[in-house]
């Protein structure tokens, strides 16, 4: 299945995406246009509906397959458009009896008698058969799942925050939702994302958002791993020369020297724009100032890789993984000071889509 496409240009900056209230909601959409949807340029892990950023989606759907495993159910949600793969982590209270069991505290549950009338043991039984009940799901039944869009292994999922079962007897959920959807589709996510920018800023963000994509796609087709700020600085001189001058630039006697300001202005903050995307970053701070793209730096994937296998390994990390705020951290003892989060995230992506290593949860990863 081909996604539908959409080049970089046509994005709107990221930047902005914050205005769009959908970008911080859960997008009700179809199945259909979730598998569709095309992932952002600037942002993996970000995707476009209609020019919309969404990330994060609601979806209402019967299960049509399921896989278990010790700690995650694989759900096929299926609502009528499309078939999706959910999935749903499992908490210690759907593990069955071995969790409690696991406890320090269980045979002070199980042994020692309630007093005042109350049984902990029984009341905590009680919790774990209703949890499991809601969230262990079989053929046929009514699912709803809230969560982010992943791709993992070229094929779109949804890792589920919330999931639960839904009892609808007599279809009032089902046709509720029928009618909803369709309403949010014409007032929200069918009309064109429109952001109200001045003129002033609109013509920077424009030559910033252009020449972001320029030395992005210069970086992509030479697979260049390191390159200094005078290696691409001639690469945006079209968007210099193209903007129209002003009276007062047009009247001064040096306007090659502006024009060469605007260039290295331009050039400062499109490095700084990728550097905050994680793009690129900078392993030694000193006078020469040298660039890395973080998708080409074989290097730091080895160092995370092995973070994350030794890490893991350990008693405290061996049953949830490992935060990505310990893996940037041990990064950045070990390999560069200067690695960002966000280009930890994008490194950490790859090795998932390689099948290197896997998440856990949400911000926990494991080697297999």
């Amino acid at each position: 299945m081909e996604a539908t496409s959409m080049e970089a240009a046509e994005e709107s900056p990221s930047m902005l995406w914050g205005l769009d209230p959908i970008f911080s909601a859960f997008a009700r959409l179809y199945i259909r246009d979730i598998l569709q949807m095309t992932e952002s340029m600037q942002v993996p892990g970000i995707y476009f509906y209609n020019s919309h950023p969404i990330y994060k989606v609601d979806i209402l759907g019967t299960v049509v397959y399921k896989r278990e495993r010790e700690d995650f159910f694989c759900y096929g949600v299926d609502d009528g458009t499309g078939v999706i793969n959910c999935l749903c982590w499992k908490n210690y209270l759907q593990k069955g009896e071995e969790a409690l069991g696991q406890s320090k505290f269980a045979s002070v549950l199980i042994y020692v008698p309630a007093q005042g009338g109350f049984n902990l043991a029984a009341e905590i039984k009680k919790l774990r058969e209703a949890q499991k009940n809601r969230c262990h799901l079989e053929i046929g039944e009514l699912l709803r799942v809230r969560g982010p869009v992943k791709t993992s292994r070229q094929q779109r999922e949804i890792t589920a925050f919330v999931y639960y079962k839904v009892n609808d007897p007599v279809m009032a959920v089902q046709i509720e939702w029928m009618m909803e959807v369709p309403r949010l589709y014409r007032e929200c996510y069918d009309k064109p994302l429109q952001l109200r920018r001045d003129a002033g800023s609109d013509t920077t963000i424009s030559s910033l958002s252009k020449a972001t994509n320029i030395i992005k796609d210069f970086l992509k087709q030479k697979s260049v791993s390191r390159f200094r700020p005078y290696d691409v600085q001639d690469l945006l001189q079209p968007l210099i020369s193209c903007q129209p001058q002003t009276w007062k630039e047009k009247s001064n006697p040096v306007a090659g020297v502006s024009g060469y300001q605007q260039l290295r202005q331009l050039l400062k903050e499109t490095l700084e724009m990728m550097q905050n995307e994680g793009i690129i970053y900078r392993k030694v701070k000193s006078q020469d100032e040298v660039y890395h793209v973080t998708t080409q730096d074989k290097d730091l994937f080895i160092a995370v890789k092995d973070i994350i296998r030794e890490d893991s390994r350990r008693e405290k990390y061996a049953e949830k993984g490992c935060h990505v705020l310990h893996i940037l951290s041990a990064v950045r003892q070990r390999y560069s000071l200067n690695v960002g989060k966000p280009a930890l995230e994008l490194v950490l992506k790859s090795l998932e889509c390689n099948s290197d290593i896997v998440s856990t949860s949400d911000n926990y990863y494991t080697a297999f």
